[in-house]
Protein backbone atom coordinates (compact mmCIF):
# COMPACT_ATOMS: atom_id res chain seq x y z
CA UNK A 1 0.00 0.00 0.00
CA UNK A 2 1.45 3.39 -0.81
CA UNK A 3 2.18 5.48 2.10
CA UNK A 4 0.20 8.61 1.71
CA UNK A 5 0.71 10.78 5.38
CA UNK A 6 -0.32 14.09 5.59
CA UNK A 7 2.38 17.14 5.58
CA UNK A 8 2.08 19.67 8.22
CA UNK A 9 -0.85 22.00 7.95
CA UNK A 10 -0.94 25.18 6.15
CA UNK A 11 -3.26 27.91 5.59
CA UNK A 12 -6.18 27.70 3.49
CA UNK A 13 -6.02 30.29 0.64
CA UNK A 14 -8.71 33.09 0.64
CA UNK A 15 -9.41 32.70 -2.80
CA UNK A 16 -10.42 29.13 -4.13
CA UNK A 17 -9.23 27.13 -7.12
CA UNK A 18 -11.59 28.44 -10.14
CA UNK A 19 -12.14 24.78 -11.79
CA UNK A 20 -11.69 21.28 -11.17
CA UNK A 21 -10.85 18.83 -14.11
CA UNK A 22 -10.96 15.19 -13.99
CA UNK A 23 -11.87 11.84 -16.00
CA UNK A 24 -13.94 11.06 -13.14
CA UNK A 25 -15.30 11.40 -9.65
CA UNK A 26 -15.40 9.09 -6.77
CA UNK A 27 -17.59 9.75 -4.01
CA UNK A 28 -17.26 8.58 -0.83
CA UNK A 29 -20.90 8.36 0.62
CA UNK A 30 -21.76 9.02 5.13
CA UNK A 31 -20.65 13.11 5.49
CA UNK A 32 -19.63 13.33 1.58
CA UNK A 33 -22.82 12.97 0.14
CA UNK A 34 -24.96 11.79 3.16
CA UNK A 35 -25.68 13.41 6.15
CA UNK A 36 -26.12 10.26 8.70
CA UNK A 37 -24.53 11.48 11.52
CA UNK A 38 -27.26 11.16 14.26
CA UNK A 39 -28.19 8.05 13.08
CA UNK A 40 -24.87 6.91 12.91
CA UNK A 41 -23.75 8.25 16.55
CA UNK A 42 -27.02 6.88 17.93
CA UNK A 43 -26.27 3.41 16.72
CA UNK A 44 -22.85 3.41 18.10
CA UNK A 45 -24.07 4.87 21.16
CA UNK A 46 -26.37 1.32 21.85
CA UNK A 47 -22.90 -0.45 20.66
CA UNK A 48 -21.20 1.23 23.47
CA UNK A 49 -23.88 0.62 26.34
CA UNK A 50 -23.65 -3.20 25.32
CA UNK A 51 -20.24 -3.07 25.48
CA UNK A 52 -18.93 -1.21 27.97
CA UNK A 53 -16.82 0.93 25.18
CA UNK A 54 -15.81 4.88 25.24
CA UNK A 55 -18.13 6.18 22.38
CA UNK A 56 -15.71 9.03 21.44
CA UNK A 57 -13.35 6.45 20.86
CA UNK A 58 -15.51 4.12 18.69
CA UNK A 59 -16.30 6.64 16.86
CA UNK A 60 -13.01 8.13 16.15
CA UNK A 61 -12.02 4.46 15.18
CA UNK A 62 -15.21 3.85 12.36
CA UNK A 63 -15.19 6.51 10.86
CA UNK A 64 -14.84 6.02 7.52
CA UNK A 65 -14.35 2.23 8.06
CA UNK A 66 -16.65 -0.91 7.23
CA UNK A 67 -18.68 -1.85 10.54
CA UNK A 68 -17.58 -5.28 10.45
CA UNK A 69 -14.04 -3.98 10.99
CA UNK A 70 -14.76 -1.68 13.92
CA UNK A 71 -16.85 -4.29 15.98
CA UNK A 72 -13.84 -6.48 15.35
CA UNK A 73 -11.47 -4.32 17.06
CA UNK A 74 -13.61 -3.74 19.77
CA UNK A 75 -15.22 -6.85 20.29
CA UNK A 76 -12.24 -10.16 20.20
CA UNK A 77 -14.42 -12.48 20.33
CA UNK A 78 -14.91 -13.99 17.02
CA UNK A 79 -18.35 -15.33 16.86
CA UNK A 80 -19.85 -12.48 18.95
CA UNK A 81 -18.26 -9.62 16.64
CA UNK A 82 -19.69 -11.61 13.76
CA UNK A 83 -23.42 -11.34 15.69
CA UNK A 84 -22.76 -7.79 16.63
CA UNK A 85 -21.94 -6.92 13.01
CA UNK A 86 -25.06 -8.53 11.87
CA UNK A 87 -27.12 -7.01 14.61
CA UNK A 88 -25.71 -3.10 13.89
CA UNK A 89 -25.96 -3.96 9.81
CA UNK A 90 -29.60 -5.01 10.09
CA UNK A 91 -30.18 -1.71 12.07
CA UNK A 92 -28.68 0.71 10.07
CA UNK A 93 -30.19 -1.08 6.75
CA UNK A 94 -33.95 -0.73 8.16
CA UNK A 95 -33.25 3.14 10.01
CA UNK A 96 -33.57 6.14 8.23
CA UNK A 97 -34.26 8.46 10.44
CA UNK A 98 -32.88 11.95 10.27
CA UNK A 99 -31.22 10.60 6.69
CA UNK A 100 -30.63 14.24 4.64
CA UNK A 101 -28.15 15.16 1.87
CA UNK A 102 -24.95 17.21 2.14
CA UNK A 103 -25.95 20.04 0.49
CA UNK A 104 -25.74 20.75 -2.89
CA UNK A 105 -24.75 16.90 -3.56
CA UNK A 106 -27.85 16.32 -5.17
CA UNK A 107 -27.93 18.72 -7.62
CA UNK A 108 -24.05 18.03 -8.20
CA UNK A 109 -25.27 14.90 -8.88
CA UNK A 110 -27.86 15.21 -11.43
CA UNK A 111 -25.60 17.49 -13.43
CA UNK A 112 -22.94 14.87 -13.95
CA UNK A 113 -22.29 13.33 -17.58
CA UNK A 114 -23.52 9.54 -17.23
CA UNK A 115 -20.41 7.14 -16.58
CA UNK A 116 -18.52 9.73 -14.97
CA UNK A 117 -18.74 8.92 -11.11
CA UNK A 118 -18.62 6.83 -8.51
CA UNK A 119 -19.69 6.02 -4.79
CA UNK A 120 -16.79 3.86 -3.27
CA UNK A 121 -18.17 3.46 0.54
CA UNK A 122 -17.69 1.74 3.63
CA UNK A 123 -20.71 0.80 4.06
CA UNK A 124 -22.88 -2.54 2.62
CA UNK A 125 -24.00 -2.04 -1.08
CA UNK A 126 -27.73 -2.22 0.29
CA UNK A 127 -26.70 0.19 3.30
CA UNK A 128 -25.62 2.17 1.07
CA UNK A 129 -28.75 1.82 -1.63
CA UNK A 130 -31.15 2.49 1.54
CA UNK A 131 -29.06 6.03 2.59
CA UNK A 132 -28.33 7.21 -0.87
CA UNK A 133 -32.18 6.77 -1.48
CA UNK A 134 -33.07 8.09 2.18
CA UNK A 135 -31.22 11.48 0.98
CA UNK A 136 -33.39 11.77 -2.34
CA UNK A 137 -29.62 10.65 -4.12
CA UNK A 138 -29.44 9.16 -7.66
CA UNK A 139 -27.93 5.71 -7.45
CA UNK A 140 -24.83 5.19 -9.01
CA UNK A 141 -24.09 3.07 -12.01
CA UNK A 142 -20.74 2.18 -10.26
CA UNK A 143 -21.00 1.41 -6.90
CA UNK A 144 -17.80 0.03 -4.83
CA UNK A 145 -18.92 -0.69 -1.41
CA UNK A 146 -17.73 -2.89 1.52
CA UNK A 147 -19.09 -6.06 0.08
CA UNK A 148 -16.06 -5.45 -3.07
CA UNK A 149 -12.94 -4.96 -1.64
CA UNK A 150 -11.27 -7.11 0.73
CA UNK A 151 -9.29 -4.13 2.72
CA UNK A 152 -10.95 -0.85 3.31
CA UNK A 153 -10.26 2.79 3.78
CA UNK A 154 -7.20 3.93 4.69
CA UNK A 155 -6.31 1.07 1.85
CA UNK A 156 -6.74 2.65 -1.83
CA UNK A 157 -8.36 -0.53 -3.14
CA UNK A 158 -11.76 0.84 -3.29
CA UNK A 159 -10.64 4.09 -5.46
CA UNK A 160 -8.38 1.67 -7.54
CA UNK A 161 -11.58 -0.45 -8.04
CA UNK A 162 -13.68 1.86 -9.00
CA UNK A 163 -11.42 3.88 -11.29
CA UNK A 164 -10.81 0.29 -13.38
CA UNK A 165 -14.25 -0.14 -14.17
CA UNK A 166 -14.76 3.29 -15.04
CA UNK A 167 -11.97 2.52 -17.61
CA UNK A 168 -9.90 5.38 -15.94
CA UNK A 169 -6.59 5.99 -14.49
CA UNK A 170 -6.64 6.44 -10.76
CA UNK A 171 -4.37 9.48 -11.12
CA UNK A 172 -6.91 11.35 -13.15
CA UNK A 173 -10.09 11.00 -10.84
CA UNK A 174 -11.03 13.57 -7.74
CA UNK A 175 -11.87 11.64 -4.58
CA UNK A 176 -14.28 13.19 -2.54
CA UNK A 177 -14.17 12.34 1.41
CA UNK A 178 -14.94 13.50 4.70
CA UNK A 179 -12.86 11.33 6.69
CA UNK A 180 -8.90 10.95 8.04
CA UNK A 181 -9.31 7.16 6.75
CA UNK A 182 -10.97 8.25 3.44
CA UNK A 183 -8.64 11.02 2.92
CA UNK A 184 -5.79 8.76 3.14
CA UNK A 185 -7.32 6.19 1.14
CA UNK A 186 -7.91 8.58 -2.08
CA UNK A 187 -3.94 10.04 -1.81
CA UNK A 188 -2.78 7.01 -1.40
CA UNK A 189 -4.74 5.53 -4.82
CA UNK A 190 -3.07 8.87 -6.40
CA UNK A 191 -5.94 10.57 -7.05
CA UNK A 192 -6.18 14.47 -6.57
CA UNK A 193 -8.54 14.28 -3.13
CA UNK A 194 -10.96 17.03 -1.94
CA UNK A 195 -12.07 17.11 1.39
CA UNK A 196 -15.81 17.93 2.08
CA UNK A 197 -16.27 19.24 5.51
CA UNK A 198 -14.53 20.61 8.42
CA UNK A 199 -11.48 17.96 8.68
CA UNK A 200 -8.09 19.90 8.67
CA UNK A 201 -5.84 17.57 9.06
CA UNK A 202 -4.50 17.61 5.89
CA UNK A 203 -5.05 21.14 4.50
CA UNK A 204 -1.99 21.85 2.07
CA UNK A 205 -2.50 18.03 0.76
CA UNK A 206 -5.72 18.38 -0.13
CA UNK A 207 -8.02 20.85 -0.56
CA UNK A 208 -11.42 21.50 1.46
CA UNK A 209 -15.16 22.84 1.05
CA UNK A 210 -17.36 22.87 3.17
CA UNK A 211 -20.37 21.26 0.97
CA UNK A 212 -21.36 20.91 -2.36
CA UNK A 213 -23.20 24.06 -2.49
CA UNK A 214 -20.77 25.96 -4.66
CA UNK A 215 -20.03 23.85 -7.39
CA UNK A 216 -21.06 23.94 -10.71
CA UNK A 217 -20.63 21.87 -13.95
CA UNK A 218 -19.38 23.02 -17.19
CA UNK A 219 -21.81 20.92 -19.14
CA UNK A 220 -20.05 22.87 -22.16
CA UNK A 221 -16.83 21.85 -21.55
CA UNK A 222 -17.48 18.49 -19.65
CA UNK A 223 -18.58 15.57 -21.96
CA UNK A 224 -17.60 11.49 -22.41
CA UNK A 225 -14.02 11.82 -21.27
CA UNK A 226 -13.63 14.60 -18.58
CA UNK A 227 -15.76 16.47 -15.69
CA UNK A 228 -15.14 20.09 -15.99
CA UNK A 229 -16.24 22.10 -12.33
CA UNK A 230 -16.15 25.37 -11.15
CA UNK A 231 -16.01 26.41 -7.55
CA UNK A 232 -17.08 29.65 -6.23
CA UNK A 233 -16.83 28.90 -2.46
CA UNK A 234 -14.34 26.92 -0.19
CA UNK A 235 -14.51 26.00 3.64
CA UNK A 236 -12.17 28.84 5.58
CA UNK A 237 -12.84 27.43 9.00
CA UNK A 238 -12.80 23.96 10.53
CA UNK A 239 -16.41 22.93 11.49
CA UNK A 240 -16.14 19.98 13.25
CA UNK A 241 -15.60 16.69 11.32
CA UNK A 242 -18.55 14.74 10.14
CA UNK A 243 -19.14 11.16 11.26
Amino acid sequence: MPNAQPAAPAAIPDTPSSHLRASALLFDMDGTLVDSTALVESTWAGFCARHGTDLTEVLDFAHGRPTRETVGHFVPDPELAASETRRLVAHEESETTGITEIPGARSLLAALPRGSWAVVTSAGRKLAEVRLAAAGLPLPEVMVSADDVVRGKPHPEGYLRAAAILGVEPADTIVFEDSGAGVRAGLASGARTVVIGGLDAFDGVAERHADFRGFRVDTELSGADAVVMTVSERLADPAGERR
